[in-house]
């Protein structure tokens, strides 16, 4: 079967090591499915394996894509839950857990193995690149907005980076659940379309919020965090999911974290239950991820380098 996976890793140059071409096509065995591809989005996550975070040299080669939706064997279309593990269910009781394209191989081919407890119906309103960024972009965004930050209607949140896969989520579901969205971006273009999809104001980064937050969503890291804990009201959250400028921060900010006793809360992807809340959220709201692209599986290096380069808006989708 045809796929895009990764034969080495390049800090530096992760698409160095992104090939295109044949692999072998996976086999269920028990309590597994095997999946036909029909759309897979791109993620952050992608580059991060061919730099080598989170993967072992003796796993390669890996597809790569954690999320997906397709056609299972019999025929019911199903969308992709791309956590394994920690739960039982198709493994080993004590299996940690990973995501696909860490341990098993990933969603950018034309078929995936996954355990059946993975797969959830599509709702047939979605279409199956719609469906296929919700499993990693939108559930995080999902998870962090709802769970995590725990707000309520009516509070007020920011999202740090306009433009990528988890903000556009975050900015379009807090809108419907009716949250005053705020959000930072150097893209003038990226700051006036955050604007179109319903947030309230679009700010240049490290700007002033107009008013103290109740929560701030954080994924961008060391270049924003300092004006992410300055932006929260006393007692407010700041709920992080990722640190794509980096980790090492030059002021923590802790004197201010504990004056103004603020919360600061870890967040990675989300489990089962809240993709399926968040399928049904969409199916009855009319609400719909945000596509900038679908291009075919065999131009994946084409949306990798995008990713790279920062060159989108909203999810990337790949199709077989």
């Amino acid at each position: 079967m045809f796929a895009a996976y990764a034969t080495h890793f390049d800090a530096d140059r992760p698409l160095d090591g992104l090939r295109l071409g044949e692999r072998p096509r996976p086999e269920a065995r028990e309590h597994w499915a095997v999946v036909r591809v029909r759309a897979a989005s791109v993620n952050h996550h992608d580059l991060w394996t061919l730099r080598g975070v989170g993967l072992r040299q003796e796993a390669l080669p890996m597809i790569l894509g954690c999320d997906a939706a397709g056609v299972d064997e019999d025929g019911n279309e199903v969308v992709v839950h791309g956590v394994i593990g920690a739960t039982g269910h198709g493994v080993g009781p004590d299996e940690r857990r990973t995501l696909l394209s860490e341990r098993y191989q990933g969603t950018f081919a034309e078929y995936v193995a996954v355990p059946r407890w993975n797969l959830l119906p599509k709702p047939p309103e979605l279409s199956f690149a719609e469906a296929a960024c919700l499993p990693t972009a939108w559930l995080t965004a999902y998870r962090m907005l709802f769970t995590a930050a725990g707000v309520r209607p009516g509070d007020t949140v920011l999202v740090q980076g306009a433009g990528g896969g988890v903000a556009t989520a975050a900015v379009i579901l807090g809108t419907a659940a009716g949250l005053r969205m705020l959000v930072t971006g150097r893209d003038p273009a990226k700051r006036e379309r955050a604007l179109t999809l319903g947030a309230d104001a679009a700010l240049e980064p490290g700007e002033r919020v107009p008013r103290p937050v109740d929560a701030v969503l954080e994924t961008v890291g060391a270049a924003t965090w300092r004006h992410s804990v300055r932006s929260l009201r006393p007692g407010g959250t700041l709920v992080i999911s990722g640190a794509t400028s980096g980790q090492a921060l030059p002021d923590a900010e802790l004197t201010r974290l504990f004056f103004l006793e603020l919360r600061v809360v870890g967040s990675t992807m989300g489990d089962r239950d809240e993709l399926a809340a968040l399928l049904s959220f969409c199916q009855a709201s009319g609400v719909r991820p945000l596509i900038d692209s679908t291009l075919p599986l065999d131009r994946a290096d084409e949306a990798l380098a995008r990713m790279e380069r920062g060159d989108l808006f909203g999810k990337l989708v790949l199709t077989g």
